[in-house]
């Protein structure tokens, strides 16, 4: 009988103690905190680039106002002292951390940058669901978490935070600078604009009503496809096996996210993509409307021959005022450079050697004293 009213005693304890820690949570939710999810993060060093023996490493995670825990590599400078200047980078859009902004993170954090590379929203290591989702708003919502995160580092100076988007974070990264007055840097390298690519086509070759049209039915009839269905249709990622005819920056693509060159079993463009009606919002929701309104330093980087050029030639003019083709250009505080012979995927690695890592830092290091 003794043993059997112990048995009810830890039962009740046990249920004490949860109502408690409900409480606690609902308490804290009341209040408008927030609790973590806690993410399962690999340990092992499965990047696509050799670890650098000039910085320190660790996993961290974060959170964005919509409840998502994003997780992030942070690369230190090794014996670095004091207050440092912080950047948070993300891209290319479907790709990883482990890929192209694992890179760029820790070469900066070789130049003296406190930096993150982070997973958005949905994708990699961070939380998220459904997954392979993306949207204009959440994804621009995500660097500015990383300012949140930065901002609060006892190693990072507050007031000396930048950010660096590559490929379609790229757009991401200026339409985060011209909304959230803390960044007071941005690079954009090889970047695209998604909802222009999204709404016009490659080239604006499907820039139409009727060819909008034609995929926004596509699209709303793949959401009632995946409602029934009860799961999301996948989109693919690069496309693999490789056509012989298909166009050259494809190819350039597939030399990438297809080949042991930058490979990453977590990355959706080397794998299984987005969802089909992952990116529909961005058909009609332009992320450069307030390029012009940005008043802090842009650095816009692109290969004198990669086929999205016209991309950063066109945010360059939206910031400036200014139209340029094929050239470097400086207009105040917003610079163009044009990285002489390099195609798309030669920033996204240091394969070609062409990334000019030495004067991205020297523009941080210029506009985050």
């Amino acid at each position: 009988m003794r043993t059997l009213f112990n048995v009810f005693s830890i039962v009740a304890a046990f249920a004490a103690v949860i109502v408690v820690l409900n409480a606690d949570v609902a308490v804290a939710q009341q209040e408008g905190t927030f609790v973590m999810e806690e993410l399962k993060l690999t340990q092992d060093w499965d990047k696509t680039f050799p670890k650098s023996d000039k910085v320190d490493h660790c996993k961290v995670t974060f959170h964005n106002r919509y409840g998502i825990t994003l997780a992030a590599d942070m690369y230190v400078p090794k014996g670095a002292e004091g207050k440092l200047p912080a950047i948070a980078v993300c891209g290319p859009f479907g790709a990883v951390k482990e890929q192209c902004s694992g890179l760029y993170a820790q070469t900066l954090a070789e130049r003296g940058f406190l930096t993150i590379a982070f997973d958005p929203s949905f994708t990699g290591e961070s939380g998220g669901q459904p997954r392979y989702m993306a949207s204009p708003d959440i994804k621009t919502e995500d660097f500015q978490a990383a300012v949140d995160f930065l901002s609060t580092i006892d190693k990072v100076d507050p007031n000396r935070i930048g950010i660096l988007g590559i490929c379609g974070w790229g757009g991401l990264a200026i339409n985060t600078a011209a909304l959230d007055t803390r960044v007071k840097a941005t690079v954009a390298s090889t970047m695209y604009d998604m909802t222009r690519v999204t709404a016009n086509g490659y080239f604006d070759s499907e820039n139409t009503e009727a060819a909008r049209f034609a995929k926004k039915e596509a699209l709303n009839a793949q959401r009632t496809a995946d409602y029934k269905s009860g799961s999301y249709k996948r989109a693919g990622g690069v496309i693999d096996p490789l056509p012989e005819d298909a166009p050259w920056f494809v190819k350039d693509y597939h030399a990438y996210y297809k080949t042991p060159r930058g490979y990453h079993p977590r990355s959706g463009n080397s794998n299984d993509g987005w969802n089909v009606i992952g990116c529909q919002s961005f058909l009609n929701m332009p992320l450069l409307s307030y390029a012009h309104e940005i008043a802090t330093p842009v650095l816009l980087i692109h290969g004198e021959k990669a086929h999205s050029r016209y991309f950063s030639e066109y945010a360059f003019e939206k910031m400036t005022g200014v139209a340029v083709k094929g050239e470097s250009k400086k207009v105040g505080n917003k610079e163009l450079l044009i990285v002489p012979g390099a195609v798309h995927c030669d920033l996204y690695d240091d394969v070609a050697g062409v990334i000019p890592h030495d004067r991205i830092a020297a523009f941080f290091r210029e506009n985050l004293k």
